[in-house]
């Protein structure tokens, strides 16, 4: 990022008159030439706060600074304190190695979601060499002339020009619950959103010097902790007090035994705990979420908030817009309807006077491409235009002839535009059967009116246009529902409208009319929400119904998603467990949203959703497996103690063991999934049940083959079976199973099906592939006196003693997979209940 300059102080002009400032900052009403332009981002920098940056050797070291690291490093200042040094050399490259592996891997997780984030910079308007142009909202410059409309989030400090009343919502800068009047001459701030209305303003201030950035109440961005990581975390806690609970069993064990070697004791106790709690855990959802975030991008979807990522995976509902979304947002124009006296062209070229010449929405774009005679426009002028807004529902032109005569002219939503008229009352009922002719036709309508000389308002015609559907829409609503994702169609058109459109998309045809929620009282909203939950879809929505919609879901235990794209859809986008901001929507609605959509459709939503459920796939995988590995090394580690006096690991052999199944179970994150046929939901029952089965069945194979080993098989008898220091061939047997064991109950739990069911990632192949080759060597040829070789024989049996066992975990996997699906409960809600006791002390 560029540095900013001080050595130019921006003029402050919050005290001068709108004349006054223009001429302090040496500008004009016609805006700043590209020229001018550059040498002010000289001079004044450009328009960007400085983000906070930490500096990446403290980043680095800040892994080295947790109480996971600090057990690592105790036992690095134990092996030096007893002259280990071949102990000292070697867990202190592995601490190195493991805070290596977390912070490239975070690093690049983090610079990809920067990344991602910066397509969704703001532009702005300005006017550059007297022209209208979009540019990166940082290179504007004190003095640059902007144009400001409905839904954008203001780039910097302005003073409004010549124009109508504003209203600007400062609630993120001021703390005002509602918006503000703006109008001429008033200066408007970076960082609050234009509610009402349309103007062009002078930059008065840009980055730094801007009230926001002065502020002492910057907007910081926050990254809340999801369900599903909370729910991991507090596992990770239930897992430490396992591992400290069992470890002061082996402490009291070992010195009631006549345990001398103190500090080996602590060191070998510190380095089984660091096994045993999950280390990588943080990392790994990192690197889950950002990976996720990224092949979510590839699909032209922004993910802003991660966590929503989980959200999404769950999400049982979604409401969504028809506009652009299910249809094409690609208008043509049908038969018109025309009052006596009134032709199609003089129509149209009314509703062209009411459109926005130089920043048109496809309504605009499609009635002024239809103008066949373009010449007439330059018998008008247009003195004033007060542009549409969800409000009003409706545009205002004042005209000027060249002759003199003055008139309005205002084109928008037919009943608004009807109620308008002076004569509605004789009108109204030939005026509403067009409009409903059109609506059963699945055609939008336009009320078009135009005051005479009196002032009064009066119809000249309705236009009808029509937008038809997506191609894939159908197809993808049928998706989403195979998904167990209903769609619920929200438009702002007639009911008559919506059920036409929801009639071709094979969507249901009970649409509800939203102005229900106006007059229903207090009383009979029980009724209300039963009406709702049943409704199809919903027509004539304004945007604060949409609020309404998503809480009343919500309230019934529902995941919703939600649609939209105008400034006052934030509400509703922020209220729903998944904002969506639809391809085209304001600022507003961008910052509001967890999700942004680069293109139309909803097709990009429903790839979104088989991606998510397959992330959380991911990371339920993770914990799955981290559970039982827990479990397993543990236990085993207890009951050898325990049952035949001896460590049945070294030090060394723990922390390798660490080393081998966190750096292989990063890459999870970028293994192959299944796609969840419903909606995903943290399934703490399930998961504390089978990772405690597959737990005590690796204790069960890794304590067997110890016991024959120990009691029967003569290579591996030892003379000093108390001596912690000394590694036998013993120990490497017992390590060489628990990796393999370890590797083989990973592939097993990446599928709820059996294991040969999914093909593994490449990088997922190569990072376990590497882990378990370099155990088997290490188990073959030993290294140094640290680990003992076995020789290739033993090493063979293990592969085979361990694969046998893998098939019964795999199965038993499957089994309690199958009891669980099919709602048995009962071992599950055994666990759950003592998780729930558990949590409450933790």
């Amino acid at each position: 990022m560029s540095e900013i300059s001080t050595s130019s102080i921006i003029p402050d002009v919050s005290n001068l008159s709108l004349e006054e400032a223009i001429k302090s900052l040496n500008s004009s009403a016609t805006g700043l030439s590209s020229g001018e332009a550059e040498n002010r981002i000289s001079q004044y920098g450009y328009n960007e706060l400085a983000s906070k940056t930490v500096n990446p050797i403290l980043q680095f070291l800040s892994y080295f600074w947790n109480p996971i690291s600090w057990m690592i490093e105790a036992a690095v200042i134990f092996s030096a304190a007893v002259g280990d040094w071949a102990d000292f050399i070697i867990i202190s490259v592995l601490l190195l190695g493991n805070g290596l592996i977390g912070f490239f891997e975070e690093k690049s997780a983090g610079d990809a979601v920067a990344a991602l984030k910066a397509q969704l910079a703001l532009n702005a308007i300005a006017l550059r060499d007297q022209k209208w142009t979009s540019i990166p909202a940082k290179n504007l410059v004190p003095g640059d002339v902007i144009r400001i409309k409905i839904g954008d989030v203001l780039p910097a400090d302005c003073m409004l020009l010549e124009c109508d009343p504003l209203k600007i919502d400062q609630a993120a800068l001021t703390g005002e619950s509602l918006p503000v009047n703006r109008s001429t001459g008033e200066v408007v701030y970076s960082g609050s959103v234009c509610k009402k209305g349309q103007a062009e303003a002078i930059v008065t201030a840009t980055g730094v010097n801007t009230f926001f950035g002065k502020t002492a109440k910057l907007v910081a961005d926050t990254e809340n902790s999801s369900h599903f990581q909370k729910a991991v975390l507090k596992i990770g806690n239930f897992l430490i007090i396992i591992a400290m609970v069992l470890i002061a069993v082996i402490v009291i064990e070992r010195l009631l035994s006549g345990e001398l070697e103190i500090v080996r004791l602590l060191k070998f106790c510190l380095v089984l705990t660091v096994a045993s709690i999950p280390v990588a855990m943080p990392t790994v959802l990192s690197v889950s979420m950002s990976a996720g975030a990224q092949q979510l991008a590839k699909r032209d979807t922004v993910v802003t908030r991660l966590s929503s990522i989980e959200e999404l995976a769950g999400m049982n509902l979604l409401c969504s817009d028809k506009t652009g979304t299910l249809t094409l947002n690609q208008l043509t124009l049908g038969e018109p309807f025309l009052m006596p006296n009134v032709s199609e062209e003089d129509l149209i070229l009314m509703a062209t006077l009411a459109s926005q010449s130089d920043d048109p929405d496809p309504i605009d774009s499609v009635i002024t491409s239809n103008l066949t005679n373009t010449e007439q426009l330059n018998n008008y002028q247009v003195t004033h235009f007060t542009p549409f807004d969800p409000i009003s529902k409706r545009t205002e032109a004042l005209v000027k002839t060249t002759e003199g005569k003055k008139f309005a002219v205002s084109k928008g939503a037919p009943q608004v535009i009807l109620d308008l008229a002076i004569d509605k009352g004789k009108i109204k009922a030939k005026v509403n059967n067009a409009i409903e002719s059109y609506a059963k036709k699945g055609y939008r309508a336009l009320g078009v009116a135009k005051t005479n000389e009196q002032g009064e308002w009066h119809l000249l015609g309705v236009i009808s246009l029509f937008d038809p559907p997506r191609p894939d829409s159908k197809m993808t609503i049928t998706e989403a529902g195979k998904l167990g994702v209903p769609v619920k169609m929200v438009t702002g058109d007639q009911v008559l409208i919506g059920k036409e459109t929801s009639r071709q998309l094979g969507l249901g045809t009970d649409i509800l009319d939203a102005k229900i929620f106006r007059e229903t009282p207090a009383t009979m909203i029980a009724q209300l929400d039963e009406q709702i939950l049943q409704a199809d879809g919903f027509g004539q929505v304004f945007p604060e119904d949409k609020y309404h919609i998503v809480d009343t879901f919500q309230k019934h235990g529902n995941i919703v998603g939600m649609t939209g794209d105008g400034v006052n859809d934030a509400p509703a986008l922020k209220k729903a467990d998944v904002g969506i901001a639809v391809s085209g929507a304001t600022d507003a609605a961008r910052a509001a949203a967890d999700i942004v959509l680069l293109s139309p459709g909803l097709s990009v939503i429903v790839d979104a959703i088989k991606l998510s459920r397959q992330i959380f796939a991911r990371m339920t995988n993770y914990t799955l497996y981290r559970i039982t590995a827990t479990v397993q090394i543990l236990v085993f580690t207890t009951l050898a103690i325990l049952f035949f006096d001896s460590y049945p690991l070294t030090a060394i052999m723990i922390v390798l063991l660490a080393l081998l199944n966190d750096g292989a179970i990063m890459t999870i994150a970028f293994d192959n999934a299944k796609i969840a046929p419903k909606p995903q939901q943290w399934k703490m029952s399930e998961v504390l049940t089978t990772a405690s089965v597959l737990g005590a069945i690796n204790v069960t194979a890794t304590f067997l083959i110890y016991f024959l080993a120990k009691k029967y098989w003569t290579f591996f008898e030892v003379t000093d079976k108390l001596h912690p220091a000394a590694a036998t061939p013993l120990q490497t047997l017992v390590f060489f199973n628990i990796a393999l064991l370890g590797m083989m109950t990973l592939y097993s739990v990446r599928t709820r099906d059996a294991f040969w069911t999914l093909s593994p990632a490449k990088p997922f192949l190569l990072a376990t592939g590497i882990s378990v080759t370099i155990s088997t060597l290490l188990a073959i040829f030993g290294f140094f006196d640290l680990i003992k070789p076995i020789g290739f024989a033993w090493a063979l049996f293990n592969w085979g003693y361990c694969f046998i066992w893998f098939l019964i975990l795999d199965r038993t996997k499957i089994t309690i997979k199958s009891l669980f699906d099919n709602n048995n409960q009962g071992l599950g809600s055994k666990y759950l209940k003592q998780w729930d006791k558990l949590k409450m002390r933790i």
